[in-house]
Order: structure tokens, then sequence, then C-alpha cells
């Protein structure tokens, strides 16, 4: 299956499907000799998994991590590096009513298109829970990033409406949907909570802030940094929407409005969002993603079934109401790897 592989120097293939024995990742190119353990892993993985809270799904998958290659004594050897996740809490059998019909806003119908046939069992690939593998991937590249002083953080800037209005770092990990302003938080759980009793769901958005990146790192044209953090992040089922800095604000700014102007300090504004031309600029690394209703939902629904006859279709099974608080993990795990393998790449630049 062509897809599942992404980067260059630090390059990760995930596996499994939602309903099988299991989901992992096989990443090449990491740095031999970096003090790795699965517990390092384990602590990405944990904000993660589901079942955390009345917003998220009741499935309850543990995703204790198994490094099977790779390591030796706790340390990288360079050679690849498999990690693996057992899916323990699995029951396909609630999509058996169902297996024959197209679910809207899932990925069914191109899947069937594509290959022929499809995994009904909660979207097999396509799958959120393919993102544990992802997960566990950017947390390898979370422990190369740490050696250049370099840190990646994600938080819920807005969901169902509900924007927030500060900003309060050590809010984020403290309230179940990850949302930087505790105030906003509650009101944001407030109406999860009554979209999910009423069968239905919610979108939101997630800003992610990148600290520490050097000058330079990225490559001119079609390899952009921003460009790759782009495929990056559009590459999660859920995300349908980027930008960066000023990002679509930047449309009704005039242009002394919108360039960053310099002294000798550095970059005076940053509505460009730390990326010039593809290339950092050495300012923090602002972009924000938006993020889907999740598309299974109880609501009676039109469709129709692979034989092509219209039916009513109602997806009964453990998902969440709203995927903003799982997904901001992710969306830090895609931006490291993306930054890693960036600066690895420019490595082999200067080696040249």
């Amino acid at each position: 299956m062509a897809g599942s592989t992404f980067g260059e120097r630090l390059k990760v293939t995930t596996f499994g499907e939602s309903h099988g024995e299991a989901v992992g990742v096989i990443v090449e190119g990491v740095t031999p000799g970096v003090e790795l353990d699965e517990a390092y892993v384990q602590i990405q993985m944990d904000r993660r998994k589901p079942g955390q809270s009345s917003v998220t799904t009741p499935r309850k998958e543990y995703d204790k991590i198994r490094i099977l290659s790779g390591l030796f004594e706790g340390r990288t050897t360079g050679t690849p590096l498999c990690i693996m996740l057992n899916n323990t809490d699995m029951r396909p059998s609630a999509y058996d009513d169902i297996k024959s019909m197209f679910r809207p806003g899932h990925a069914d119908l191109v899947y069937e298109k594509k290959y022929g046939l499809r995994d009904h069992r909660g979207s097999g690939r396509a799958s959120g829970r393919e993102t544990a593998a992802r997960v566990a991937a950017g947390a390898v590249a979370r422990k190369l990033l740490e050696r250049r002083g370099v840190s990646v953080l994600a938080y819920t800037i807005e969901i169902g409406g509900i924007r927030c209005e500060t900003f309060d770092s050590d809010a984020i990990e403290r309230n179940s949907v990850r949302a930087c302003d505790p105030v906003a938080a509650g009101r944001m759980i407030e109406r999860i909570e009554q979209l999910a009793s009423k069968g239905d769901s919610c979108g939101g958005i997630v800003e992610c802030r990148i600290s520490g990146v050097a000058a330079g790192i990225g490559e001119p044209v079609f390899d952009k940094l921003d460009a790759e953090l782009a495929k990056a992040m559009l590459s999660v089922g859920a995300i349908k929407g980027i930008e960066f800095g000023a990002g679509f604000q930047a449309a009704s700014m005039l242009g002394s409005e919108h360039n960053d102007q310099m002294d000798a300090s550095g970059f005076r504004t940053n509505n460009a969002g730390g990326i010039i031309g593809g290339i950092s600029t050495g300012a923090d690394i602002v972009f924000r993603v938006a993020v889907k209703p999740t598309s299974s939902i109880s609501i009676p629904q039109r469709t129709v079934d692979s034989y092509g006859n219209e039916q009513e279709i109602v997806t009964i099974g453990r998902h969440d109401p709203c995927i903003c608080p799982r997904v901001v993990p992710v969306i830090e795990a895609m931006a490291c790897l993306v930054i890693e393998d960036h600066y690895k790449r420019q490595a082999a630049l200067l080696d040249e």
C-alpha cells in the first residue's frame, strides 16, 4: 500500500488497522547513541490514548508500546527502530449491520473505489487509530530535537465556535480539551457534552508553536519547510486546513502591515510564522490547523450501500465527539518528525 511512508532522512512507515491485531511504526534514520526507553515514548502515548474523559471515546486502549528493534542497552543503535502497540479493545461486530453501507464523512466509498474492497471494521487504515503509531515515532523525533534545544507545543484554541481569549501554557494539560484558556475550556467541555448527548459532534482549531529552530532550516522550492509541515498536518485524517503566522488574515493586510520588519535584535513581528521562502527565520514557527467534526455520529443520515441502494444509516460505536483533545499530541508528533527530518537534511547538505 503506497502512501504509508513519510520523511526523507528521518523516515517513518506505519502499519496496522483500527480493529486488527496491532498498529505500529518503523523509524529509519534515527541518530545512534541517543538515550531512549519505552517509558519516554509512553508519556506521549498516554496523552493520545482513548478513554481519558467524558469528551473522548470510551474505547479502552492502554497503548502500551514495545520497542522491538533499534535499541540496545538504553541507546539507539542507528538501525531501524520498530515500535508496536497491540489492539486490546476491538469490537468489529459493532460494524456488522452497516458493513455494506458507506458512512457519510468517512473514507468508505473512496477506499472501495480505489482498492475494490475495504476493511469495514472502524475504517481500517483510514481510522484515527493509525495516528497512535505516528505519536510513537514523534516521541523518538522529540527526543532527538531536545538535543538541539527545540521544543514543540500544540494546544486547542477553538472548539464548537468557542475560542480561547487568554494563553496559559500550564493550563493545557490540566483540562480535558487541552485548551490554553482554562475558562474557555470549561465552556468547550459543556458544548461537546451537549452535542454528544444529541448524537452529534463538533470540530475546532489547534495551534502549534515550535521554538528553538535555528535560522536556515528548510529546503527551497518544492520542499519548503512550511510546505512539508502542511503535508504532514493534512496527512492526519481529521485536518482540513492549515495557516501559518497571520494566515488567511494576510489576505486583508497591507504589505506594510504584513512584512516582518527587522532591527538589530531580530524580527519585530512574526506574521510569516517563522518561515520565509520555505526556510526558518529563527523566530517561533507558528501554525494553526482546522479540525473537522467527528464523522461518526448517531444521528440518522442518508447514504447508499455497495449495491447502489439508498439507505438510512446510524453509526453506533465508541467515537470521540470532538477530535481536538486527542489530535493535539498527533500534531506535535508530526511537527517533530518534519523538523528533525529537515535538520538531518541540513546536516547532509553541509557535509556535501
